[in-house]
């Protein structure tokens, strides 16, 4: 039952975050870095305050008293992970939309579900969530199968992408790919994924504040709450910097005031985009604390951003018009991620 239930709270933090950016569409009238930031200060200071206030007993304290290495990397990972989700735009920039996710969300996958195991080998006493305990149980080894199909879903996916594009009217396909460079894009995409991949270094550096919190009498299902608000944080720091410098260069800081502009409506569009998108990671660690296995935890969340992303996009008519050939590709690319959500949950359910 606890498998399933981690199965279910990961789905529901996937169809989060792949639903957070349709209310950032009925802004209007403000600049990119305006609403962005405005969401994100309730996704990265606003709401994670609030959860751990309403789940994690003296939450504040339990920061406090956090030794300084641990605040430390938590805060840079974070910082590191909010670079990387800046440079995903540059992925779909230069690679365009279909292979620019492709390569990057198939970067992010593997780096975030295999490197934590990967360092509990290489830098702590843990014997028991390392990649070589994996490699030597069935239930290990079934979730390293389920990573591995989750990156054959990806690349189907990206090449069901590329076909879309071609299938495009020629002025469309010149907007998507009038900046393609290959060997550029690949290297962002490359660095993209590999930062993005930093939220899931950050939960494993950020442990023992998880631990506190159960130790302190939190719901093991709501633990990571703390976590949160020191690694948004540094999300926070990367993104305000950028935005704010974008402000500045633009001279969009008259947004926030601007009475010509539905105000009301934007604040309370963006502040719901920043809401939902801090679900993702509210249920993902609800996940996790069920299926207790960070490999596990960071491919259900990537594999379920990508499945729900695919079918807005269906349900969005996104793919109108495209042939059957490439409606069949998209298709086989959500069934093998839904496959290898399958190995997962199946590998999470055997005994070590």
């Amino acid at each position: 039952m606890g498998v399933i239930l981690g199965v279910l709270f990961h789905f529901i933090g996937g169809f989060a975050s792949g639903s957070f950016y349709i209310p950032y569409k009925k802004v209007r009238g403000w600049a990119w870095e305006s609403y962005w930031i405005t969401g994100g200060s309730f996704s990265w200071l606003v709401v994670p305050v609030i959860a751990a206030a309403l789940t994690v007993p003296d939450f504040t304290g339990i920061i406090a008293n956090t030794d300084s290495g641990t605040i430390f990397w938590s805060y840079l990972l974070g910082l590191l992970w909010g670079i990387g989700g800046l440079t995903f735009g540059l992925s779909m920039r230069y690679l365009g939309i279909s292979l620019g996710m492709a390569v990057a969300l198939g970067f992010c996958s593997a780096f975030g579900a295999l490197i934590p195991p990967i360092y509990m080998d290489l830098f702590s006493d843990d014997n028991a969530h390392t990649f070589s305990a994996m490699m030597q149980t069935s239930k290990g080894i079934f979730v390293i199968l389920g990573v591995a199909v989750c990156l054959l879903g990806i690349v189907v996916c990206g090449k069901a992408g590329m076909m879309k594009e071609k299938e495009l009217p020629e002025e469309n396909k010149k907007a998507a790919v009038k900046e393609f460079n290959l060997r550029k894009g690949l290297t962002v995409a490359v660095f993209s994924g590999i930062l993005s991949a930093c939220m899931s270094f950050a939960i494993t550096a950020a442990k023992p504040m998880a631990d506190a919190a159960v130790a302190k009498g939190a719901n093991p299902l709501f633990q990571n709450n703390v976590s949160y608000i020191v690694i948004m944080l540094g999300g926070f720091t990367t993104n305000f910097i950028w935005c704010i410098y974008l402000n500045t260069k633009n001279k969009s800081f008259s947004n926030y005031t601007d009475k010509r502009t539905p105000l009301l409506n934007n604040y309370f569009f963006s502040a719901l985009a920043g809401l939902t998108w801090f679900l993702q990671f509210f249920f993902y660690g609800m996940g996790e604390s069920k299926l207790k296995n960070d490999a596990s935890s960071w491919i259900l969340h990537m594999a379920f951003i990508i499945l729900v992303s695919g079918l807005w996009g269906l349900a969005l008519k996104e793919w109108k018009g495209v042939s059957s050939k490439t409606y069949r590709t998209i298709a086989a690319g959500i069934v093998i991620i839904i496959l290898s959500v399958v190995l997962v949950g199946y590998g999470n359910s055997l005994a070590e």
